[in-house]
């Protein structure tokens, strides 16, 4: 069984695959406890892979399965990611803060580290190669990321209620891609667009 928050269709909002057509696995809880967390991934029901698989293929045409959280490593091993491709045919993507291994089997990971931050608690990161690399952006030292071999590298700015906090945090990420050309721009393009 695995503890499932919500099973949404929607397009990819951030980095590598934005604007993909994919169905989002958020699974419930995390094991970092960051301020700027904008996801309410707590509360969950319990389903089986079937059920799981169930919803999914309510969405058929979607190629991609983005497991997210949350951190949806708490969740999954080997049999899961198998079974889920193997049921839908689908590719698997996951968003993780690479603070735990990964089952194989997985097309596409996300690694999004909460490290440098001052606010993640004490848990480093064990992932040092990923697909793509993720960071929120907040003014961090960006050589602590330099031991990872990612194929591709995003900074993203750190989303806020506050809309000149927010507004100041896309100008410095932006200004850091410049001074720092092997980072791209990461934008949440969902919330431009208002959707989930």
């Amino acid at each position: 069984m695995y503890k499932v928050n919500e099973i949404f269709h929607s397009l990819q909002g951030e980095g590598y695959n934005t604007g993909t057509a994919s169905v989002f696995i958020r699974l419930s809880g995390c094991n970092l406890h960051c301020s700027f967390c904008d996801t309410r991934h707590e509360e969950g029901t319990l389903m089986s892979l079937p059920e799981i698989v169930e919803q999914v293929m309510r969405y058929p045409t979607a190629p991609l399965i983005v497991l997210t959280g949350g951190e949806p490593s708490l969740w999954i091993d080997e049999d899961f990611v198998a079974g889920l491709k193997k049921m839908t045919g689908k590719r698997i993507a996951i968003e993780t803060n690479g603070t735990r291994p990964l089952p194989h089997g997985i097309d596409w990971v996300t690694l999004s580290p909460k490290t440098g931050l001052g606010n993640s608690g004490d848990l480093s990161v064990v992932l040092t190669r990923c697909d793509e690399l993720k960071v929120v952006y907040l003014g961090q030292d960006l050589t602590q990321y330099d031991h990872i071999t990612a194929s591709h590298r995003y900074l993203q700015p750190c989303w806020v209620d506050d809309e000149e906090q927010c507004r100041r945090n896309m100008q410095d990420t932006a200004q850091a891609v410049l001074l720092h050309p092997e980072w791209r721009l990461s934008l949440q393009t969902h919330r431009i667009l208002g959707i989930k």
